[in-house]
């Protein structure tokens, strides 16, 4: 609970942040992939007004096609190392998720002696990460942490949708 607390703060702390700024990043929209050692899935980000921006994640875990997650993100960006190629970001959301009961965090939680089959989970997520944008082709390289907590179906806070790499295409 104290982890949902801290990361209900943050979000609001960070949306309260004026919004006049302009976006640190050299885009407004992204398209492009998400992976890591055991997802791959597609992630779209756009900024609304400023450093805000809002992303949608959809992805699967590469051995079990049949789960499905899909996540909305808010996140507040700021520039780092001194370069506008270079930017931080931090933010929260929510998800909701569509398993195979065999699929690998459940496995390792709970055998809960229910019948084989898919169940459905919903939960809020964190995010903190850092991106490259390249300033002579629409690239967009990123790397983030993205804990999460589950209210239905698997409870835990790491699993395989903990973290990832994406590498989108930027539109001006």
């Amino acid at each position: 609970m104290k982890r949902a607390a801290f990361l209900l703060g943050l979000f609001a702390l960070l949306t309260l942040q004026a919004s006049a700024q302009r976006s640190p990043a050299n885009y407004e929209t992204a398209l492009g992939a998400r992976t890591n050692p055991w997802i791959i899935g597609f992630t779209i980000k756009h900024f609304i007004k400023g450093p805000h921006a809002i992303e949608g994640l959809a992805f699967t875990n590469y051995d079990k096609r049949a789960n499905a997650t899909f996540t909305g993100l808010y996140e507040y960006h700021w520039n780092v190392f001194g370069q506008r190629e270079w930017v931080m970001y931090a933010g929260g959301g929510a998800h909701v998720g569509f398993y195979d009961k065999r699929d690998f965090d459940r496995d390792r939680w709970a055998d809960d002696g229910f019948d084989d089959g898919t169940y459905f989970t919903a939960g809020m997520d964190g995010i903190i990460g850092v991106e490259y944008t390249f300033r002579n082709i629409p690239l967009n390289l990123s790397a983030d942490l993205k804990p999460y907590v589950n209210f239905t179906g698997g409870h835990n806070f790491f699993g395989e949708q903990i973290g990832g790499f994406s590498v989108r295409y930027t539109f001006k």
